[in-house]
């Protein structure tokens, strides 16, 4: 059982490692819904040291229930995929991540189903006939598939492998509801990550987080729009901030920070529009290319990282990730930024970037110890075209972070916002800064960045 802790104060303290099971675990591509249960979870056992060393604190696990080949086309949301094991070896794993004091939050796709899920399986079997005819969004019978069905219906944008929900019907609504209550009881989950949380009919969202906000941290995948459509007291805890991933890896490719810093002003700024929300930050995913192969120079990964852990908002790093593995989408397949990984011991030795794994440890660790960089609010104080400063202040501490992305040291003077005689740097120990007439002058290493607690 996990120890006692409000939501908020665990999402304040939250540092994520995205595992998309599947893939990581060297699942088959294809399910054949007669094999019996192999557990593949258990692979993710034995990564639980590296993560705890790392500094991970909360696991988000992409798709574990039944399904016909990712994940994302669901058939039951009851029961582990055969190809990860069963119900008994989730309840194992989460557990086991648990008994370190990890949380653990699990995707829910409630939009769309497989076609391989049951009850479209019936109306497949009993058309017109079949008690399920309602449940899906957009069906008309008297017209064809491009599956070749005697009927129509909404597949999620375009790929008819994925059977849009029909959420206005209350037996679907319940039937969603009613698993996400087992996940709860069952698995004790700490959170949802929600699917395409932009295609669902806000309605379910309202309904989900009056049934388990408070049990339940609630964080949408959203792509484009104004985030506290979303992320607001009536629905979602957090979102997805893609707009902080592109500014990220593309200021570094560009060399132009002005592009993240007039990101991270305009939502945490003085007049920023989501400086209340705890948006989930990331540099890739299951769903983008990896990115170190976003990036035209690795080094940019240093201070890249750097930014990730100091700026508002949940860090995560995507699996692997913390060793500089590429990955590109190749002929349209996702494939190839979902691989299946050996054991971390194995991994380091031919990892790509051996020394990006250190360098994040640490930087988790000066997050973990200056609360003004987990929850404190946010001030623009430098900007050029390779270099970028800002100040994080909570209570009575105040925190100046700098980057370079440039291959030479650079430095960046900035006037102190709030009161000091000298800054203290965290992530380089024994650097300090005189201050003198409330102004400082950084010297910032070459692909690297300082956290500076101000004395």
């Amino acid at each position: 059982m996990m120890p006692t802790m409000t939501m908020e104060h665990w999402i304040d303290n939250a540092i994520f490692y995205h595992i998309y099971p599947l893939g990581f675990c060297g699942a088959p591509s294809q399910n054949d819904f007669r094999s019996p249960a192999v557990h593949r979870l258990d692979h993710i056992l034995g990564w639980l040291d590296h993560l705890q060393d790392l500094g991970i604190t909360a696991i988000y696990l992409g798709p574990v229930f039944e399904s016909t080949e990712h994940g994302y086309d669901t058939v039951d949301y009851y029961h582990v995929d055969r190809r990860l094991g069963d119900n008994d070896a989730l309840k194992r794993l989460i557990e086991a991540i648990h008994a370190r004091g990890m949380h653990v939050v699990l995707d829910g796709v409630f939009n769309h189903v497989g076609r391989d899920f049951w009850a479209f399986y019936d109306l497949r079997q009993n058309g017109e006939e079949s008690a399920y005819r309602d449940w899906f969004h957009g069906l008309r019978f008297g017209e064809q598939s491009p599956c070749g069905d005697p009927f129509s219906y909404t597949g999620w944008e375009g790929h008819y492998s994925l059977v849009k929900l029909n959420l206005g019907n209350p037996e679907v609504r319940q039937h969603l509801l009613d698993a996400v209550a087992f996940w709860l009881d069952e698995f004790e989950i700490d959170g949802l990550r929600l699917d395409a949380a932009d295609q669902v009919d806000p309605a379910f969202w309202r309904e989900l987080s009056a049934f388990c906000r408070d049990r339940c941290w609630l964080m949408g995948e959203i792509i484009h729009g104004d985030y506290r459509d979303w992320a607001n007291p009536d629905m979602l805890h957090s979102v997805t901030n893609y707009e902080v991933y592109k500014g990220l890896w593309s200021s570094h490719v560009d060399r132009n920070y002005f592009e993240i810093a007039y990101s991270l002003d305009r939502q945490f700024g003085s007049t920023g529009l989501y400086q209340d929300l705890m948006l989930y930050n990331f540099v890739d995913n299951h769903d983008v290319d990896r990115v170190a192969s976003q990036l035209d120079d690795p080094a940019h990964l240093f201070p890249l990282y750097a930014l990730l852990f100091t700026i508002p908002g949940v860090p995560s790093i995507y699996y692997g990730s913390e060793w500089g593995i590429d990955g590109k989408k190749s002929n349209g397949s996702d494939a190839p930024l979902r691989p299946y990984l050996p054991l971390p011991g194995e991994i380091a030795q031919s990892a790509p970037l051996p020394d990006l794994l250190n360098a994040i440890r640490k930087l988790i660790d000066v997050r973990r110890r200056l609360p003004a960089l987990q929850h404190g609010g946010y001030e623009q104080l430098h900007v050029a075209s390779e270099q970028f400063a800002f100040a994080r202040q909570a209570d009575d501490q105040s925190v100046i972070v700098a980057v370079n992305a440039a291959d030479q040291p650079a430095p960046v003077e900035i006037a102190l916002p709030h009161a000091g005689s000298r800054l203290v740097d965290e992530l380089n120990p024994g650097d300090t800064f005189g201050v003198d007439g409330g102004r400082v002058r950084i010297d910032v290493p070459p692909r690297w960045a300082r956290v500076l607690r101000v004395e």
